[in-house]
């Protein structure tokens, strides 16, 4: 708000209050100067608070104290009197600003956008102006005893009375119109036009409601002239009541203020006429208390049941609007579910929800048919007889061991295979599953089952092992030839002179075919490390390590090599395959010992932690390090990384490491040894508390791949 339209609207409320402050002057009731209303006192409500957003308050109250001043004075009131006035008003008002801010912040006129809503905005201006008016009757009557030494209690009722009726009404006309015309002017861009606006808003308004509209200003107009004008004593208020209720319950809040605002000035006319039930009464000060109290009364029954009624219809709203939203949300709950159902049934994988009293809460069609079509008719776990599960060494599989069971138990399947026959799959079927479980909405365990038929694969698997074993023999064969005829050619040569090229020669054949044994053993390894069932133990990491650095001990004191230094932190338990974890560490381990540079002792430590349920292992050394951008390439198969620095391998053994790992939900990396050398780090499975117990001492472990 710029200055100048802050000064035009000072200047503008300035006449306002003054016009209203000599309102009020003319319905003084005698020579004390008791004036029956006293409208002033909303006018100057209203004033500071259209003017809170102003850039300086001071021109507001010096004119606000100017108009008091000036007025009293004129009416006959000393200047000590009427500086008095001056400062019980503006008491008066800033009390009001105070608490109604504090009360209710986000309505229009506190510095919020908002209207009267609901019941609770109307006690807080009611709140705000009884407290407001009564510092002032208590500031305003004081002054007036010390100052001329009378005290009136009825002069200081009637304060209360008169400026509390008059802040309630023209207030709630404040808060009703005030916010409809700023919310006009916001949206039109400013109030031109409002008229023929208005008359358009009015066409095409209902028929019905414009009458109802007109039914209430007449009927207001004909009860009020009733009981005032022509009642004649008979007590009509109960008429006048009435009328506001009607308009109450019925009609807009805004209107609604109007209404009760357009009802107490004729009140007060006609009272200050002569006519009507408060002429009667013959004291001024409770005709002036007792008139001012009905005016309030009506402007609060009006102003309530309108205000209820508008925060009822709010709710209303809301509550169809949640409900219009429940319903898409419904909707759109109802479309997943199908699209889920449609996805769970159209997997080719089996899906099985089971609860812990075996009932079969969800079970799509590939489970079925995956189980040969042996289902429970009353949708209940039947026992391992009736689906025809086995164990792969043929065991049937006990109650205990069933699968929904060891889910429900918290002990969880990862990948196990199990071998289903029944009269569904004589041939039998393999069928690899996992299982979880979770808290249903009653808080039970249920158990989550999912199969997938792994039977082609293992039978190409157990095709391609024995393949592999079937040509690794057929390669070894010829290889064990070439190196005996090698090893008796040259013993035969023994003390022949001449013939050292053809030693010579010999002995290059038989490292050939030492190579080629290592190749074709490496091949093997690989082929087991990648396809070999992963069969899981507990494994004391403590007790594998130090057999492994045994061995390597004793083969370095074999061979004439330095003697490998090992340091060993404690190190955790897993639960891995004891077999592919001890060539994933021998492997780690001999490349350690192997890349040392010559005469150099090699010194190599293993430490590990536990963390997420994995075992994590470090295996540092002293060697020569791995060349810069191969930390990753390593893995790969056939890749050596001191190829020509006369190192010995095939380029397998890291490969076989990083298979082994993955192969048990773990991983492996490399790194540069922050000492000099290389870190290699791999996880594993941490070791449960207690080793999963098996119903029988030879069953098969369980397999996770």
């Amino acid at each position: 708000m710029s200055y100048r339209s802050s000064l035009l609207r000072t200047v503008m409320f300035a006449a306002a209050y003054a016009i209203a402050c000599a309102a009020g002057r003319l319905t003084v009731m005698d020579s004390s100067n008791l004036s029956l209303v006293w409208p002033a006192a909303g006018v100057a409500v209203i004033w500071f608070c259209a003017q809170r957003q102003a850039r300086a308050t001071w021109p507001d109250v010096a004119a606000f104290a100017l108009v008091t001043m000036a007025i009293n004075m004129i009416t006959g009131a000393s200047p000590t009197l009427a500086l008095c006035f001056v400062v019980a008003n503006l008491l008066q008002v800033a009390v009001f600003l105070v608490l109604f801010q504090r009360w209710r912040p986000g309505l229009w006129g506190t510095g919020g956008p908002a209207p009267m809503r609901t019941p609770g905005d109307l006690w807080g201006l009611l709140a705000a102006a009884f407290t407001a008016t009564l510092s002032g009757a208590v500031v305003g009557p004081l002054v007036i005893w010390l100052v001329t030494g009378t005290f009136s209690w009825a002069a200081a009722f009637v304060w209360l009375a008169r400026n509390t009726a008059s802040v309630l009404l023209l207030g709630a006309v404040a808060l009703s119109v005030g916010h409809a015309v700023t919310g006009y002017r916001d949206r039109h861009g400013g109030l031109a036009r409002w008229g023929r606006h208005g008359m358009s808003l009015l066409a095409a308004a209902p028929r019905r409601r414009v009458l109802e509209y007109l039914a209430i200003i007449v009927g207001t107009m004909a009860t009020y002239v009733a009981g005032f004008a022509l009642g004649h004593g008979l007590p009509l208020t109960f008429l006048m009541i009435a009328v506001t209720v009607w308009a109450g319950t019925r009609l807009a809040t805004p209107f609604v203020a109007l209404h009760a605002l357009a009802t107490g000035t004729v009140s007060v006319l006609f009272t200050l006429h002569g006519l009507g039930p408060f002429a009667a009464v013959e004291d001024n000060a409770a005709r002036a208390f007792l008139a001012q109290l009905f005016v309030a009364l009506v402007a609060v029954v009006g102003l309530a049941l309108a205000l209820g009624r508008a925060e009822r219809d709010a709710l209303l709203a809301e509550l169809a609007a949640e409900k219009a939203e429940l319903a898409v949300h419904r909707e759109e709950a109802s479309r997943r579910a199908d699209m889920m159902t449609t996805i769970v049934d159209s997997m080719t994988d089996g899906l099985a929800v089971i609860a812990a009293d075996g009932r079969v809460v969800l079970r799509n069609p590939a489970a079925a048919r995956l189980l040969g079509g042996q289902v429970s008719p009353d949708h209940r776990m039947l026992t391992s007889t009736h689906y025809g599960l086995f164990h792969l060494d043929g065991r049937p599989v006990a109650e205990s061991e069933m699968m929904h069971r060891r889910a429900i138990a918290g002990d969880h399947l990862h990948g196990q295979d199990y071998l289903v026959r029944n009269a569904g799959v004589p041939e039998g079927r393999i069928l690899r599953v996992t299982s979880g479980s979770f808290n249903d909405v009653g808080g039970e365990r249920t158990a989550v089952l999912l199969f997938h038929d792994v039977t082609a694969e293992r039978r190409h698997r157990d095709e391609l092992t024995s393949f592999a074993g079937v040509v690794a023999h057929d390669l070894l064969n010829p290889v064990t030839t070439v190196e005996g005829w090698s090893e008796a050619a040259e013993d035969a040569l023994d003390g022949v002179p001449g013939v050292e090229r053809a030693r010579d020669g010999l002995a290059r054949v038989r490292r050939a075919a030492g190579r080629m044994r290592t190749l074709i053993s490496g091949l093997l390894d690989y082929t087991t490390a990648r396809d070999a069932e992963v069969a899981p133990a507990r494994i004391d990491l403590d007790e594998l390590v130090a057999e492994i650095t045994a061995a390597r001990s004793d083969a370095a004191v074999a061979a004439g090599t330095p003697r490998p230094h090992f340091t060993v932190g404690d190190l955790p338990a897993v639960y891995a395959d004891p077999v592919l974890t001890r060539q994933l560490l021998d492997n780690l381990i001999g490349n350690a010992i192997k890349y040392t540079a010559p005469g150099v002792e090699p010194a190599l430590t293993l430490t590990g932690g536990t963390a997420d349920g994995l075992v994590r292992i470090s295996v540092a050394d002293n060697g020569i390090g791995i060349p810069a951008g191969q930390h990753e390439t390593i893995f790969g198969n056939f890749h050596r990384a001191h190829r020509t620095e006369g190192y010995a391998g095939t380029g397998l053994g890291l490969g076989i490491c990083k298979r082994i790992a993955e192969r048990h939900g773990g991983t492996i990396t490399a790194g540069d040894n922050p000492g000099g050398g290389s870190r290699f780090t791999f996880t594993l499975p941490a070791a449960p508390v207690l080793a999963p117990l098996l119903s029988n001492a030879g069953a098969e472990p369980m397999v996770r791949l």
